[in-house]
């Protein structure tokens, strides 16, 4: 157990220790057992590197040669020989999948995907009765999001199902034919069904609410033996439970439930990257276990046999499972565990033998003595709701106010959880005190928490942020004075309401790839998400294409009220962002340069949504530590790097 001692200010970390890419990342083993994979710096980016399952990283082979734009996803596939990646072009988010020979891995990398700009691949999965194959979705028809079947060794690419109609999911049983369909319907509800595997006839299962899933039921995923698809479902709980669909009787019955602790599903949104939100044995995709939301997450364990490995895993550690990787005859395993100060650190497992060594840790030059625990936190909303978030108090400050940095999380419909955060650690070593809420609209917290967002940007939601911060002053941790505000997409349009709703409040803020104008973001998404819109930002927000709800977001919009604006504001862009045009940013530094206003702006000509590059990152982080030493004084840095 780490332990902290609050008396003692530990040492200033450089910026570059908490954003430049880990020294390891990612490890996963082969198939066959006998190797491992993991990210770690090569060329000067984050790249996959291979090596024998007992040797050290002086063994090991970059086997990708990236060296524009770091890999942050790979597979193994099915054959311990092929290795693939996803990778986009300086942040556009158009991903192609490509493919690295391990018997040859001084060959050039091959794209399995040749698409054209505005296309891109969304999803890739095994299809374990064609071995030697990946179903990929993708929508080289702009709008449809179609199956296709590619032959990794070849490329030979067949399509395997096209989308009928915008809305419509299909997920493949283990045969690769189509087992259950979802589909949103006109009036939102999500619709689920089961295919005739003899003449595709469609048969409805069962229906469900639309708004308090606003990022779709995640996660859909089929049983080995086709007979029932796996969702994260509520029924008749305000608490998300892992639930099991008979395709025959569409009767439901839960596989995993926590009374008051809902199904974490961050992990569907950005599988291998994120921790997992269901575990799975490779080889016959049975259920193992399911992870949950709470003050710590929290497993819970399906599988029987699963149980033994889990308990040795847990001993290794004590933080919490994270990702999990095995060889197909679930003897061997790789597992990370999620941790506030000792992230990510991995080790391998032989349930066979029972030995267990580490394999490394992803930020060795961190001491995990000189990081600051993140504490869960909750406190009641003015309206009555109970609201939820994390508080990271700089070590050595605790028995005094600090400034305090108000970081909000995107989405909105994701939430913040516990573990180790480079921006929260990084703040907290400059002598802040940070914040982070799960406002309502946030996921994670239940039903009623998530739809009470409904009509509330720039609303209620903004009343849970100044609720949290006059909670952290009533509590003695934050100087009412110094109060900064910072966050990225929806967390950088909070940034924005918080200077144009409420100018008195904040001291400083940081806006990062944020809305300025809900109704232009809108406009602007790819014309293939529209469709999937209707509960979530339609149904919060409005559809600019109806005048007056067209109006109302203007008024919730911070473009509306940028005359008032005359907090510090820094700002930050990626110049390919395909969610959140860089134009929204260049409007509220152009009007507030205009006024006179102290602005900042960085601008990232090869980012996205997102700064992937370290130097970019690194860059940001410069100006962050100098913006917010101004103006709130926390520590500063070198002023070097700032905008």
């Amino acid at each position: 157990m780490v332990t902290v001692d609050h008396r003692i200010r530990p040492r200033r970390i450089e910026v570059e220790e908490f954003f430049a890419d880990p020294a390891f990342a990612q490890p996963t083993i082969s198939p066959d057992g006998t190797r491992m994979a993991y990210l770690a710096p090569a060329h000067g980016r984050q790249n996959v590197w291979v090596r024998g399952i007992d040797e050290d990283h002086d063994d090991a082979v970059p086997i990708t040669r990236d060296d524009r734009r770091g890999i942050r996803t790979y597979h193994w596939s099915d054959d311990s020989r092929w290795l693939l990646y996803l990778q986009d072009t300086d942040g556009d988010e158009d991903w192609h999948l490509y493919r690295v020979d391990l018997e040859d891995p001084e060959a050039p990398a091959v794209d399995l995907t040749p698409l054209p700009p505005g296309s891109r691949v969304f999803a890739v999965d095994p299809l374990p009765a064609l071995p030697g194959s990946v179903v990929v979705t993708m929508n080289k028809r702009p709008t449809a999001l179609d199956l296709f079947r590619i032959d990794v060794a070849t490329g030979e690419t067949t399509p395997h199902h096209e989308q009928s109609e915008p809305t419509e999911n299909v997920l493949l049983d283990h045969s690769g034919a189509p087992a259950f369909a979802s589909r949103l319907t006109g009036d939102g509800t999500i619709e689920f069904s089961t295919i005739d595997p003899d003449s595709g006839e469609r048969r409805t299962l069962t229906r469900m609410g639309g708004t308090e899933y606003p990022m779709e039921v995640l996660p859909q995923l089929v049983t080995p033996d086709g007979t029932g698809l796996v969702v994260g479902a509520y029924l008749d709980s305000d608490d998300l439970r892992l639930v099991r669909i008979d395709r025959e009787t569409g009767a439901t019955s839960v596989l995993a439930a926590r009374e008051g602790q809902s199904l974490d599903i961050m992990g569907t949104i950005a599988p291998g990257v994120l921790p997992s939100t269901v575990f799975t044995h490779r080889r016959t995709g049975e259920i193992l276990a399911a992870r949950f939301v709470g003050p710590r997450p929290s497993i819970e364990v399906i599988d029987d046999h699963f149980a033994e490995v889990y308990a040795k895993l847990s001993a290794l550690s004590d933080g919490v499972l994270g990702t999990l990787s095995s060889d197909d005859s679930g003897r061997r395993w790789i597992a990370t565990f999620v941790h506030d100060r000792d992230p990510d650190v991995a080790w391998y497992y032989d349930h066979a033998t029972g030995h267990s060594r580490r394999l490394f840790r992803p930020h060795p030059h961190l001491d995990p003595a000189d990081l600051a625990p993140m504490e869960a936190i909750g406190f009641t909303a003015r309206d009555g709701l109970p609201i939820h978030g994390f508080l990271t108090l700089p070590v050595g400050h605790a028995a005094q106010r600090s400034p305090l940095v108000l970081v909000v999380h995107g989405g909105p419909w994701l939430y913040d959880t516990w573990g180790y955060q480079p921006q929260v650690q990084f703040l907290a070593n400059r002598g802040y005190a940070v914040l982070q809420v799960n406002y309502r609209g946030s996921t994670g917290y239940g039903r009623r928490h998530t739809v009470a967002g409904i009509g509330e940007f720039a609303g209620a939601m903004h009343d849970d942020l100044l609720d949290a911060v006059s909670w952290a002053i009533d509590q003695g941790y934050a100087d009412p004075d110094r109060v900064g505000i910072m966050g990225a997409s929806y967390g950088g349009y909070a940034a924005l309401v918080g200077v144009a709703f409420t100018p008195d409040r904040f001291a400083a803020a940081v806006d990062f790839v944020g809305i300025a104008d809900l109704a232009g973001f809108l406009r602007n998404l790819p014309e293939f998400s529209r469709p999937y819109m209707a509960n979530n930002w339609f149904a919060y927000v409005g559809d600019p294409e109806d005048p007056t709800q067209e109006a109302a977001m203007l008024e919730r919009s911070p473009i509306s009220r940028v005359d008032r604006i005359t907090t510090p504001l820094l700002v930050a862009h990626g110049a390919n962002d395909a969610r959140v045009m860089r134009a929204e940013s260049d409007g509220i530094v152009a009007s507030l340069r205009d006024r006179g206003v102290p602005v900042g702006y960085l601008v990232a000509e090869d980012e996205g949504h997102g700064f992937a590059n370290p130097e970019n990152e690194i860059r940001l982080q410069h100006a962050i530590e100098a913006h917010f030493a101004e103006h709130l004084g926390g520590e500063g840095g070198s002023g070097t790097d700032g905008p």
